[in-house]
């Protein structure tokens, strides 16, 4: 921890313009009023990793857009405070999420929490 920053190292670990999430999701629903998961995460700017999308298939778990975006803040607060690999706390849901690549590498439900430790992350952000 002796290596200097300076002024011009600082970021926010995107590559676009920043923007709020609200704005990204403002009519998440195409012109036949539907959209894919796909296209929601990618607007979100936040990934799944395969094993994290079969995670969530095994155990029930679906997210809304609006939770998406609660998860995305949650991952831009870890980001502002330097995070690297972050346990993300999202009502019963546990995600591990690779801060500087948005990529959530895995999640569980509460009952696959349960007696579960959880190594190699560097912050843990609880979302209401």
């Amino acid at each position: 921890m002796t290596d200097r920053i300076t002024a011009h190292q600082f970021t926010t670990g995107r590559t676009g313009p920043l923007q709020s999430h609200s704005n990204i999701i403002r009519n998440p629903a195409g012109a036949n009023g539907n959209v894919s998961f796909k296209e929601l995460l990618e607007r979100q700017q936040l990934k799944f990793s395969s094993h994290a999308q079969q995670r969530l298939q095994q155990r029930g778990i679906e997210l809304m857009p609006e939770q998406l975006n609660k998860i995305a803040n949650a991952v831009d607060q870890a980001a502002a405070k330097g995070a690297r690999d972050s346990l993300v706390l999202f009502k019963d849901i546990a995600m591990i999420v690779s801060v500087p690549n948005r990529t959530v590498v895995t999640a569980m439900d509460g009952s696959s929490m349960q007696e579960h430790v959880f190594t190699q992350i560097d912050s843990a952000v609880v979302v209401s």
